[in-house]
């Protein structure tokens, strides 16, 4: 049967992404001195206060003063550089509580003696890929990406006047009984704006220079439902209207609902933490089994154990898509690829300082930033089994 289902994105601006942002921003800056470097970086904001804490482990002297200058960079990236937001970067109040990582942890994890290098954590994570769109992303969570990628760069341009970092997507999409998508049936859209521009106004402007040039024509129709800015009025934003915290926006962050989540968060955490790096596997391994064309669907999930190399556990699930059973994909992976955390950190080149580029608009389907886990590169593998 048909049937409904949305996905939401949120903007640059909205207080959990300028959180995981700066956490990001730390990261890369400790990655770009030590690329060993072991980080684990929470960030909440509220009203005019950032708050950072957590621990890192790194070979150079991360001092009170960087964090903060770090901070004030990204916060004024995502758009807070105007006094009439309440937060700006340049007068937020900054607290910093940051320490190394626990003796016990690092046990598990680091290589000695011979051991290979460790999950930094027990877990389960989950990737996917759906033909519903080139990059083999489900097609609610991409668009309601792309409005929130054009809501922003309507504002930084000046295409749209008027408009506060603040924001927010979701977008339904119908599907047919074949999981095929078929069209969008709503639409929405919250933007902050400024005290004198009308609601009239913003909603001219968003279905104009924000929605239509996303939305596919031939996906909308004449009742395609359209609620922008439906509370009438959206001026206080930022962490002044709602507090911020890294890591709580997990399902923007990867496929928008449409496939499981294990819950763990992937902001201010480094490669040895498999959260993000089992996740980023995870999605890269799906979407070569999608994209060779042998199944139009295909999750994935890696299990680990803290201090232990190898999987607990590997699961594919094709939905009864495959041309070839879930089994075989399954002993396809384990024969052509080694899933311990050193590994996927050497396939994906995880010790780089790539973090904040991730942050914005998720952190997978992005083809053209070069990320290793979107590659097409082992299709060949899996083809093969036709």
């Amino acid at each position: 049967m048909s049937y409904l289902f949305s996905s939401e994105s949120v903007s640059k601006g909205h207080p959990d992404k300028v959180s995981d942002f700066i956490s990001d921003s730390l990261l890369d800056l400790c990655l770009s001195k030590d690329p060993n470097a072991r980080c684990a970086i929470e960030v909440a904001l509220a009203h005019t206060s950032v708050y950072i804490f957590g621990e890192v482990t790194t070979n150079f002297e991360l001092t009170k003063e960087l964090v903060i200058e770090t901070a004030r960079k990204a916060i004024d990236y995502c758009g807070y550089n105007n006094p009439r937001f309440i937060f700006d970067a340049n007068t937020a109040i900054y607290h910093v509580n940051l320490n190394r990582q626990s003796h016990d942890i690092a046990l598990g994890v680091d290589e000695v003696n011979g051991k290979e290098q460790g999950a930094g954590d027990q877990g389960i994570m989950f990737g996917y890929a759906k033909n519903d769109t080139p990059n083999l992303m489900p097609l609610p969570i991409h668009l309601a990406h792309e409005l929130t990628k054009r809501l922003a760069f309507v504002r930084e341009t000046g295409l749209v006047q008027g408009l506060g970092p603040d924001g927010k997507s979701q977008v339904t999409v119908l599907y047919d009984e074949f999981n095929h998508p078929v069209s969008v049936e709503a639409i929405v859209l919250s933007t902050q704006h400024f005290e004198e521009k009308t609601l009239e106004e913003v909603k001219k402007d968003v279905l104009e220079h924000v929605i239509k040039p996303v939305i596919p024509s031939h996906l909308l129709k004449n009742d395609t439902k359209y609620f922008i800015n439906p509370t009438g009025r959206f001026v206080i934003g930022g962490p002044v209207g709602d507090s911020g915290l890294t890591g709580r926006k997990i399902i923007v962050d990867t496929y928008g609902g449409y496939s499981r989540h294990g819950g763990g968060a992937f902001s201010g955490k480094d490669p040895s933490k498999v959260d993000r790096s089992a996740s980023y596997m995870a999605r890269y391994l799906a979407k070569q089994v999608v994209g060779s064309g042998i199944a139009e669907t295909c999750e994935i999930q890696l299990a680990y154990a803290i201090g232990v190399a190898e999987p607990v556990s590997l699961y594919v699930n094709t939905f009864n898509t495959g041309k070839v059973s879930d089994d075989v994909i399954r002993n396809q992976i384990l024969k052509y690829f080694k899933l311990t955390p050193k590994a996927i950190i050497e396939k994906l080149g995880l010790k780089n300082p790539i973090y904040k580029e991730t942050v914005h608009h998720g952190h997978l389907g992005k083809e053209n930033q070069g990320f290793k886990w979107e590659m097409l590169d082992s299709i060949d593998i899996f083809k093969q089994l036709l």
